[in-house]
């Protein structure tokens, strides 16, 4: 037990308005395959009444739904405790069995002793409980095609096939591959659950160091399985990131190749009681082969499938494979003796018909005309501008003809397209994100797709046509894509029937919402999410198309509490931050350091990883405060120790940060390097104070808040200059990142740039509050950039660039926004958020963006393309300015004394320009989905607010209002509404502790 005491039973109450649902067990709803010994239970408690808190609750978890009542659980009963936890409450039971179904559920009484309600049966199920490969797989092995060189055409496809000994009670498959496998059981495809059917998963297991750790999924095949009185198992590998130029750099790529390999057990139960399993072993029982239609995989160069190849019945029962291959065990374990694999504890990628897309215009040319690039010359009877024509147009195509398939957003995933035409006709598909025009850095006639920005990764579809005359369908199953537009060409005449944008992603469940009446910032919010979508995969990526498409820790920590209030992604960063550990252990300087890139060695950069490295310490504070589950601090406990002690190793009592080669990547305004890695050392020292005392450290809580103390003061005497009786951040003390590509060589570094301003404010590098007032009126003046700061700073960046822009890059964006509105400010995060003019966020979506670029000048129409070596036109860095939309703009803030939304803080902030008056916003917390919606009327004379704070959670209003009386509920001033306290009214904001509940306010503005 946990969170409290068991208490005496108390005699049962009527059941008022409750109920409980939600249930999770480790955080996802009924699992397979959980392997954690002591799986976390969690919870929600709804109520329409107010001030409904939890005050206890029970568990019950047995081996049936049967016994799921008091007396009866044979698994775990945990009394009725005293608490008011409701996440990631963990199991106290008997060990639990490897590969068992377990149903659960829970009792919760509120704080009166009334019961509130009883949670819906919910199950989860075990996996293997093993982490050594050995301990129940039944002594299956890591096979792969015999004789087969690595690299060499074709991708192998594995299969053996069994007879049924009896009546099929259940089968599950546990499955994991070097490389990734498409799987099949008895001619039908493995899929999971989803949206009340099933969809297709992409490139399992996905990617990991795979010399460290392996993954392996768990399936529910009992379906699949009972069809026959045969059961065929089979599985087709491809490179993924074990085999592929993506991993050069690592410490497990070969320049030879690495063998592909299966590692699998299905488990198959009968209803007498009895068991079987089919294994992956090199004993004959498994054929293999590489002459199918599979012919080259790459994640960068795309996929290649030639369709009169096709082997008709392949995965189903009485397939001929006696001329097959046999297939040879891999001896992965005998090269990674102390490699782990772990149950994959999260969402997978998978394909989401429900954001499918499909063209929104093709245009088809014949050639090209005019000087230097020149234009398409295009074809206006085939092509089709009307989106709703263009959905579902059919294109004839000849040789040197070519068809441009516009699919209206940029996404990520796999086409899936309908063919006919002759055999042997080849399509090539070549993807990209925008269309060239006439200007600088096109790298084609003006209409052809751009691609320069891939730079080597050919990102390209190839289909060879069977010559079927009823037509064909395919889709890419071992690559995936960024891409918003399609190039098609055909070595023959061939018609496409249809096209289809299939969209993956790991970020399949969202739990947040905004909307506005601005129009431009709803498509800064929908560019956002689209960017999330398409870099959720897996792993968090930087981007999804160019020969890159790595897990950045930056971008990641940067990024993580936009991503944590739009997507249900805990699990998945929190796996992702497995694999931050894991790289530390393998490319971190000292073992210790935490790196660039995880996983994988790929660009990532020994030393000076600042802003990056600090990811380690970042992410597990984020997850902490956005789910309320404090395990993940305790579990990285050590690894984060380890990286602070290793700084303080390489700088001692200077306190200096370990030094930056990204910096304040890509901003416009160029901040020390170095002191922005004294920032990050600063603010790790400060975020370990606090999670030492969550997880009952005070001693080293205290060690990390004199930590902190000593980096402030060595901070503030290098950098903060009191000189004539002005305040200045001395941020030209050293260069920019040396390592930028597309940098200007002579633009130097600047005294009070934005974001070192930013972070002074931010962690209070400052010593008295004029000093802190200087600050402010210094980062005003830089925003505001008119003609007097202009002359007074003649040797700024800051001179080409309009009134009223930011000047940020990836360490400064995510704290702009809502260090302005902390600071009295929003006035000046509004007047960001509006602007057009260059660097802005809303300069791309004029751009017509559709996701967030990397750079803010990825792309203009005066300019052209941006630097080459490095512009991709999806990438979420940026985005992270959605992290102020929801916790200012909307006003759903985190309390970091309730983490997890536990307390939580409501403060919409009111937009001073009046370009937005109506602002609705919703997170799905752990205690229940909050809302707060507000509305400007009377000629802005008034604001109408609703909100919704969930059962068993509080909040801490802050609604602006003339006075307190003005505030009310109908004509009652909601300072005299039973259980609202009232805490007061100052600078024009009144504030309130609020109860579970629903409220409808109104207040008067002047």
């Amino acid at each position: 037990m946990t969170g409290g005491t068991a208490a005496q039973a108390a005699p049962a109450r009527p059941v008022e308005d409750g109920t409980v649902d939600g249930l999770t067990v480790e955080h996802r709803c009924d699992p397979l395959g959980v392997d954690a010994a002591r799986p976390r239970f969690g919870w929600r408690m709804r109520s329409a009444g107010r001030g409904r808190s939890q005050g206890a609750y029970e568990i019950l978890v047995a081996g049936s739904p049967g016994r799921l009542t008091g007396g009866r659980a044979d698994v775990w009963s945990s009394g009725r405790v005293r608490s008011a936890e409701s996440v990631a409450v963990p199991y106290g039971g008997k060990p639990l069995q490897a590969s068992t179904r377990y149903y659960w559920t829970v009792t919760v009484w509120d704080t009166e002793g009334r019961l509130a309600g009883r949670g819906p049966v919910a199950s989860f199920e075990t996996g293997l409980m093993s982490t050594d490969g050995i301990i129940g797989w039944d002594d299956a092995q890591w096979i792969g095609m015999k004789g087969k060189a690595p690299n060499s055409p074709g991708a192998p496809m594995l299969r053996t096939e069994a007879p049924l000994r009896g009546r099929v009670r259940e089968a599950r498959l546990y499955v994991s591959a070097l490389g990734v496998c498409e799987t099949h059981i008895s001619g039908h495809r493995v899929t999971v659950p989803q949206d009340g059917g099933t969809t297709e998963e992409l490139l399992a297991p996905g990617w990991t160091n795979y010399d460290t750790r392996v993954n392996y999924l768990t399936y529910d095949v009992t379906h699949l399985v009972a069809r026959e009185p045969v059961v065929t198992l089979a599985a087709v590998l491809g490179n993924g990131w074990y085999n592929g130029r993506i991993s050069d750099g690592s410490t497990y790529y070969s320049k030879d190749g690495n063998a592909l390999a299966l590692k699998a057990k299905l488990l198959i139960r009968y209803t007498d009681g009895t068991t079987q399993s089919l294994v992956t072993r090199p004993d004959g029982s498994w054929k293999a082969t590489d002459t199918g239609p599979y012919r080259a995989d790459d994640i960068y160069d795309g996929q290649t499938y030639d369709a009169r190849k096709e082997l008709p019945g392949w995965t189903a029962p009485g397939y001929d494979d006696s001329a097959w291959s046999d297939t040879e065990r891999v001896p992965y374990e005998t090269r990674y003796p102390h490699a782990r694999v772990t149950a994959y504890p999260a969402e997978t990628a998978r394909l989401m018909s429900r954001w499918d897309r499909r063209p929104q215009s093709v245009t088809v040319y014949t050639g090209v005309s005019g000087d230097g690039r020149g234009r398409i010359v295009v074809d206006p009877h085939r092509t089709v501008t009307d989106p709703h024509r263009a959905a579902s147009a059919q294109v004839t195509l000849s040789a040197g003809e070519t068809a441009v398939f516009d699919l209206g957003q940029n996404m990520v995933g796999v086409p899936r397209y309908r063919l006919r035409g002759p055999a042997g006709a080849q399509v090539t598909f070549q993807f990209g994100e925008m269309i060239n025009d006439s200007s600088t850095g096109a790298d084609g006639p003006e209409g052809s797709v751009y691609r320069a920005n891939l730079r080597s990764a050919k990102a390209t579809s190839t289909y060879i046509l069977r010559g079927d005359r009823h037509g064909e369908t395919h889709q890419d199953s071992l690559t995936f894509y960024g891409f918003r537009y399609a190039s098609v060409t055909a070595t023959e005449t061939v018609t496409i029937t249809g096209l289809t944008g299939k969209v993956a992603t790991s970020a399949i469940r969202e739990t947040g919402t905004l909307t506005t009446d601005d129009p431009d910032t709803n498509q800064l919010i929908s560019n956002i999410r689209w960017g999330q979508r398409g870099n959720y995969l897996w792993v968090p990526t930087d981007c999804p198309q160019r020969d890159e498409r790595l897990g950045w820790t930056g971008d990641t920590q940067v990024f993580s509490v936009t991503g944590l209030y739009n997507a249900d992604a805990g699990p998945f960063l929190a796996d992702f931050q497995d694999t931050v550990v894991d790289s530390a252990a393998v490319y971190g300087m000292g073992q210790a350091q935490f790196t660039g890139v995880a996983p994988g060695g790929r660009y990532n950069f020994p030393g000076g990883g600042s802003g990056w490295a600090d990811c380690g310490v970042v992410l597990p504070w984020t997850l902490w405060q956005m789910t309320g589950d404090a395990a993940v601090v305790e579990r990285n406990w050590p690894a984060m120790t380890r990286y602070l002690d290793w700084i303080r190793e390489q700088t001692g009592d200077t306190y200096a940060g370990q030094g930056s080669l990204t910096g304040d990547w890509l901003a416009p305004q160029k901040t020390s390097a170095q002191l922005m890695s004294d920032v990050y050392y600063g603010y790790a020292a400060h975020l370990m104070a606090q999670m030492a005392r969550a997880v009952g450290r005070p001693a080293e809580a205290t060690t990390y808040e004199q930590l902190f103390g000593d980096i402030k003061k060595a901070f503030t005497t290098k950098y903060l200059s009191t000189e004539d009786g002005t305040v200045t951040v001395r941020s030209s003390l050293g260069d920019a990142s040396p390592i930028e590509p597309g940098s200007d060589p002579n633009q130097k570094t600047e005294d009070n740039s934005q974001t070192a301003l930013l972070w002074v404010l931010k962690l209070g590098l400052y010593d008295t509050e004029s000093q802190r007032r200087s600050l402010v009126g210094h980062l005003a003046d830089n925003i505001g950039n008119d003609a007097a700061y202009k002359v007074a700073h003649p040797d700024s960046s800051r001179v080409k660039y309009a009134e009223n822009t930011l000047s940020v890059g990836f360490l400064g964006v995510n704290v702009l926004a809502p260090v302005l509105s902390d600071e009295g400010r929003t006035d000046l995060a509004y007047e960001l958020l509006h602007q057009d003019a260059l660097p802005s966020w809303l300069f791309s979506v004029r751009g017509g963006a559709t996701t967030v670029w990397e750079r803010w000048n990825s792309y203009s129409k005066t300019d052209g393309f941006g630097p080459v070596g490095m512009n991709s036109f999806n990438h979420y860095a940026y985005g992270a300015v959605m992290e102020w939309m929801y916790a200012y703009m909307a006003g759903i803030a985190r309390d970091p004394a309730g983490p997890g939304f536990k307390q939580f803080v409501l403060q919409p902030h009111l937009d001073p320009t009046g370009r937005i008056t109506h602002v609705t916003g919703s997170h799905e917390s752990p205690y229940g989905e909050i809302t707060s919606e507000w509305r400007v009327t009377d000629g802005g004379a008034v604001l109408s607010y609703e909100t919704v704070v969930p059962a068993n959670s509080e909040a801490t209003l802050r609604l602006p209002a003339i006075s307190a009386d003005s505030v009310r509920e109908g004509r009652t001033p909601l300072a005299s509404v039973e259980g609202v306290r009232f805490l007061g009214h100052a600078d024009g904001v009144a504030s309130y502790r609020l109860p579970s509940g629903s409220y409808r306010l109104t207040s008067r503005l002047r």
